[in-house]
């Protein structure tokens, strides 16, 4: 017995048109006129759009930061995940100090529990020795096919450019992909320093002393050791039109680049620093409107190729407002892979900015190929996972903290006008989502074994 969707408008990075789909076994097993066989569930979807489930490549869910850890861990983080039609996520696990990547990947594990939607792992590197280099190729053959290094937060996170080097070139013998946090944490580190000597410890001052500029400088750094490593890298949550010219300048020059970025830096700019400004700290900082313009004109041009999360919810009260008085204790992170896909949607689609095809590119093709799930997943193909999302496209709501499903008190696009939503949503076959709510409260998320990395097809 299988499900046949009957009548939708079928959507892939390449492709736009009317046809039924039928899925059996977790997997789509048909697309065409009519597959219907004896005993099938058939459920009409005409006027509606079938979408290939969202992955969202950069969330942080149960993150201990300190005194502190994220309000949302991984069961109520891919309740929301789901609810917005984001079918699977790839956290970022990281390896402490002390620690070897084996124990670190342990702790992910135990953590990520009683999942909603599929998951795989990232693995941050802050402990560089010879034995985390011998374990990289341990994690490979485990599915961590991606590492992640951190050129901020100064002795805690930050590595220096020799690790870089040195992780870049081992990448390149195993077959992982390295992705960046690109800003420059040594002159970060100086710039919050003379801030509160001058008494500035405002939210605003966050951003004041994460300029654009510290952004750009690493990711050009970043570029040339890839360069000097002959590697390919990914960078994350890119905020800054300068920083874009810098990729753009080195795909020029033949590198290897691949560039995401998130809703809050398309959407959101620094003047919300004036308004419940903790709210907003996250690193890099919203940024001006003529960097989300920029950022726009990349996702329409191809010149970034994801876009992500970065989902590090902390609730306003009791966590966010501890550095109400000192911005630099404000916990770095906010929500946002429930609104992901409503967002770029109704800003990106609906506003001629991107086409419906170039959504799902960036929402969910791009991330399965650069991550190592293409064709199981980010797509609908036949033998694909049968990650499906039903979208509704004349739905129409206002975001409301009061109303989401993560697990965080309020909600940075409160307020924001969001068209569509998940009419059905299936995660391998199984309905988990029906009209924004879920009705399987089974958690039936499995683990993800990615493919080494080979290149962006």
């Amino acid at each position: 017995m299988g499900i046949v969707l009957k009548g939708g408008n079928v959507v892939t990075a390449t492709d736009n048109f009317i046809s039924d789909v039928r899925i059996e076994n977790e997997k789509i097993v048909a697309i065409g006129d009519n597959p219907v066989q004896e005993n099938d569930e058939v459920i009409d979807v005409s006027g509606y759009y079938l979408l290939p489930g969202g992955i969202d490549c950069h969330t942080h869910f149960d993150l201990s930061v300190g005194s502190t850890k994220t309000a949302d861990d991984f069961t109520s983080g891919t309740r929301a995940a789901i609810v917005g039609g984001t079918t699977t996520i790839i956290d970022y696990a990281t390896q402490y100090k002390g620690e070897t990547l084996s124990e670190a990947l342990d702790n992910q594990f135990k953590k990520a529990h009683d999942c909603y939607c599929d998951y795989g792992f990232h693995m941050g590197i802050t402990d560089w020795n010879d034995c985390t280099r011998e374990e990289m190729a341990l994690l490979v053959n485990k599915g961590i096919t991606s590492f992640k290094l951190y050129m901020a937060y100064k002795n805690n996170l930050q590595v220096d450019d020799g690790v870089i080097y040195q992780v870049l070139k081992r990448s390149k013998e195993i077959g992982a992909l390295v992705t960046f946090h690109c800003e420059n944490g040594d002159v970060i580190d100086v710039l919050v320093k003379e801030a509160k000597a001058n008494k500035h410890y405002e939210p605003i001052y966050h951003a004041k002393t994460r300029p654009e500029i510290v952004e750009k400088e690493a990711i050009s750094r970043v570029i040339h050791l890839a360069k000097l490593a002959d590697a390919p890298v990914y960078i994350v949550h890119l905020s800054t039109q300068s920083g874009l010219f810098e990729i753009v300048n080195g795909r020029k020059n033949n590198i290897t680049i691949m560039a995401e970025t998130c809703p809050q830096y398309l959407l959101l700019d620094d003047s919300y620093y004036e308004r419940d400004g903790a709210k907003y700290v996250m690193s890099p900082p919203l940024r001006k409107i003529k960097d989300s313009s920029a950022l726009w004109m990349g996702i329409g041009s191809g010149e970034i190729d994801t876009i992500a999360t970065d989902h590090c919810s902390f609730n306003f009260k009791g966590q966010k407002d501890l550095g109400i008085d000192d911005f630099s204790k404000i916990p770095n992170g906010a929500p946002g892979v429930e609104d992901r896909l409503g967002l770029i949607y109704t800003y990106g689609v609906l506003e001629g900015k991107i086409s419906l095809s170039q959504m799902v590119e960036i929402t969910s093709t791009n991330p399965a190929k650069i991550f190592g799930l293409y064709p199981q997943k980010g797509t609908i193909e036949v033998g694909s996972d049968a990650d499906i999302i039903v979208w509704d496209p004349e739905y129409e709501t206002t975001i409301k903290a009061s109303h989401q499903t993560q697990n965080v008190d309020y909600n940075p696009y409160e307020g924001f006008k969001r068209c569509g939503r998940v009419a059905y949503g299936f995660l391998r076959g199984k309905k988990i989502v029906k009209d924004g709510v879920i009705i399987n409260n089974e958690p039936l998320g499995k683990f993800l074994q990615r493919k080494p990395f080979k290149g962006v097809m």
